[in-house]
């Protein structure tokens, strides 16, 4: 007679059926380590985003309420608790180890050019995003948005998750402060050639300590990495009082000093919550304004989870053979969703991050990784001093190593196809040098039409999406002179 499994063994047994855990070669306790890596990554955007939504809107009015300053404590929780429930809903509904917040970029959009135009307040801002995001879901329960994906040739998406890894590690270099704008050249090494402060040291440590566990081959080496990092950031912070980065003190902490200070505990202020005009906008500037600007932030969002979710899944090795992930129309309805909600809390567009790829490089490999995540950011609702206490220089060394182990995919790319390696390397450059997912995405998909279309029979082999796609970037990058010929 065999004996009943333990509650706890059976309880184990269902998460691991449902989220295919052994399947995809993981472990509940890899999920939970890699979760735990894409919010340290992620958790800046708790303090950045609050930062970039702190200017008052043409009013003068700042988002949260009141005209007396920003109110970032509305803000931060705002972020957190739609990126902790959108973060859930994409490990729930799609199963993959992507996770969202408040989307860089996006923010920066609404903050310094939706609100600022004349009678534009935050509610009507968000107006536009709410729509930006319905618009998008239409196109994914329409299935056209997936049929877009599927239109991509296969090493165009490698290209694309290439880029995507440069483009992170620079993003990590930069948030460092490793490298850093420059009189006479875009960029250079720390201050004046030369790497400053303690700082810097954090990221250096903890970026090989990262490397040399992994050539260890020891478990949870991201992880270790960024929790020893940050220790060390909080003894040093101590000792010698580094204070924040300005002109005064080029060595200083970038975004955040790891150091806490009041309670650990608060309770959090929804205010953002509901503000927002659906149609506000279009009654402010004109249907006209209104459709571009929609259109601007819909492309962005469009193609930056398309990108995104290629480069994840090629980590974590979740693609098939044609490079499309497991549940596609699932993993781009939550997106859609997150959206549309983050313009409905009032605190920005949410999307898909690529410091999600971070957590697959722990080991991360179902949506039990993002659901981690999620709850991460459900608690920094209450602790957000202690998830602000992570330093940029700390969690970064994860966003370079990670870029080093997308870049590893450069290979699968035939180099010696002029038609698909010149899309493929202006795609590649493109990301880190504009900043960009998006630009990357449309210089490389343009070049691939119109390089195909003077091959003998090349342009009937393109599919009939990537011609659209391709004219659509071509308005895309003329946006400005067309806004102003429409107002002229």
């Amino acid at each position: 007679m065999s004996t009943p499994a333990p509650a706890r063994t059976q309880s184990l047994s269902r998460i691991d059926r449902y989220f295919r855990i052994s399947e995809r070669g993981s472990t509940i306790g890899q999920e939970i380590r890699g979760g735990i890596v894409t919010f340290f990554t992620m958790s800046y955007i708790l303090v950045l985003n609050p930062l970039i939504l702190s200017t008052p809107d043409s009013t003068g009015a700042y988002l949260g309420g009141g005209t007396d300053g920003p109110n970032f404590a509305a803000v931060a929780a705002g972020t957190a608790l739609v990126a902790g429930l959108m973060s859930i809903l994409m490990g729930a509904a799609a199963n993959f180890p992507l996770a969202l917040a408040a989307g860089l970029g996006l923010n920066a959009v609404v903050a310094y050019t939706l609100v600022g135009l004349p009678g534009m307040t935050w509610a009507d801002a968000m107006g536009i995003v709410v729509v930006e995001g319905l618009i998008i879901l239409v196109l994914v329960l329409s299935g056209l948005r997936e049929a877009v994906f599927r239109a991509v040739p296969r090493q165009l998406k490698v290209a694309i998750s290439v880029g995507i890894g440069l483009f992170i590690a620079l993003v990590g270099l930069v948030n460092a402060g490793i490298v850093r704008a420059a009189e006479g050249t875009p960029l250079q090494l720390g201050f004046d050639g030369s790497i400053v402060g303690w700082p810097a040291v954090v990221f250096i440590v903890g970026l090989f300590l990262i490397l040399v566990l992994m050539v260890k081959k020891v478990r949870g080496a991201i992880l270790i990495g960024v929790v020893a990092a940050t220790l060390l950031a909080g003894v040093i912070e101590a000792i010698a009082q580094v204070g924040p980065i300005s002109d005064d003190n080029v060595g200083g902490w970038g975004l955040t000093v790891p150091a806490i200070e009041g309670p650990l505990f608060t309770v959090p202020e929804l205010s953002t919550l509901g503000q927002f005009s659906l149609f506000g906008a279009f009654g402010k500037i004109g249907a006209v304004a209104a459709i571009l600007l929609i259109f601007s932030l819909m492309l962005a969002d469009f193609f930056d989870t398309m990108g995104t979710m290629v480069a994840v899944g090629a980590e974590g090795k979740l693609l098939d053979e044609q490079g499309n992930p497991p549940r596609t129309r699932a993993i781009l309805v939550v997106d859609s969703v997150a959206a549309a909600a983050g313009g409905a809390a009032g605190v920005s567009s949410n999307t898909s991050y690529i410091e999600s790829a971070a957590g697959v490089g722990e080991g991360g490999r179902t949506g039990l990784t993002s659901i981690v995540t999620g709850i991460a950011f459900l608690l920094s609702v209450f602790l957000a001093p202690l998830a602000q206490f992570v330093p940029y220089e700390a969690a970064t060394p994860a966003l370079v190593v990670v870029g080093f182990l997308m870049m590893q995919q450069v290979t699968d790319i035939d180099w010696r196809d002029v038609g698909i390696a010149v899309p493929a390397f202006l795609t590649i450059i493109l990301m880190p040098f504009t900043y960009s997912i998006t630009v990357g995405i449309g210089a490389g998909f343009i070049a691939y039409v119109v390089l195909s279309a003077v091959r003998k029979g090349g342009a009937r082999q393109v599919h009939w999406l990537m011609w659209v796609v391709a004219a659509l970037f071509v308005v895309y990058f003329a946006l400005g002179p067309i806004q102003q010929a429409l107002e002229v």
